[in-house]
């Protein structure tokens, strides 16, 4: 059983910063070390949307345009730990977000069918 776990997120002012964690673990003590993770965001109303995702040598990163230069994601393999880190946070990024792991290639990163394992959520709300 995979069990993610998503925190740091919260209440912060239109221009703020946040910092998400996901931690990843299982009863084996598995390394996802090889395993792509990404971050999805839900908005109230809407489809959920990939948002950025990070290879397993993390030498791969990509992120969703609405999020390009504010977003960083990043990851601790020794850890079993991925992040992301929010910059000139806009209104329009409140959200829940979700850290999820694949098991796929690079190629369908922005696909959610490409991830097997998904977390609970944490909620993001930017606002003044």
């Amino acid at each position: 059983q995979v069990q993610l776990a998503e925190s740091g997120g919260g209440l912060v002012q239109p221009g703020g910063s946040l910092r998400l964690s996901c931690a990843a673990s299982t009863a084996s003590g598995r390394s996802f070390g090889d395993n792509i993770l990404g971050w999805f965001r839900q908005a109230p109303g809407k489809e959920r949307e990939w948002v950025a995702a990070i290879s397993g040598s993390s030498l791969l990163k990509d992120y969703v345009a609405s999020v390009k230069g504010r977003f960083t994601i990043s990851r601790d393999n020794s850890k079993n730990t991925a992040f992301l880190q929010m910059n000139s946070l806009k209104p329009e990024d409140t959200a829940i977000y979700y850290c999820a792991v694949s098991e796929r290639s690079w190629i369908p990163r922005e696909s959610e069918t490409a991830y097997k394992y998904w977390g609970q959520g944490t909620q993001v709300t930017v606002s003044s």
